[in-house]
């Protein structure tokens, strides 16, 4: 039994995220400088149940090692998912704010998406995927 499981999942049992080694190269770009560089990304989709519609497009979660930090600037905006957790976030320096998230805790479902970030992509030049 997992000790630290979402709260969602018993609620909304059809609800389905799907995690994987996202297997490709992934690049952000922001400000002109590449932030963060990966081959070791996780690819995160989420669905409302089995054939059903898609709740979010793919994200891509990218280890922290792989992003430069300090470019970026913790904010004090969170949000809660009943599947991942609590969600703190960045904003990037001189840049949009909360343009980047994390679970640093996340529920044990999700659990490989703890230590990396994802970047919402309407507040960075790019997200490549090669």
């Amino acid at each position: 039994m997992s000790t630290n499981s979402g709260p969602g999942w018993k609620q909304y049992p059809e609800h389905r995220i799907a995690t994987r080694p996202a297997g490709v190269r992934v690049q952000v770009r922001a400000g002109g400088d590449v932030l963060a560089d990966t081959r070791d990304a996780i690819q995160l989709e989420e669905a409302t149940g089995e054939g059903k519609s898609t709740v979010a497009p793919v994200v891509y979660y990218i280890p922290r090692k792989d992003v430069k930090m300090d470019r970026l600037v913790r904010t004090s905006h969170s949000t809660y998912c009943p599947f991942k957790g609590h969600a703190s976030y960045y904003s990037l320096t001189n840049g949009p704010e909360n343009a980047v998230w994390s679970y640093e805790d996340p529920y044990d479902e999700v659990r490989v998406i703890k230590d990396h970030l994802a970047f919402y992509p309407n507040k960075v030049d790019s997200v490549e995927v090669s």
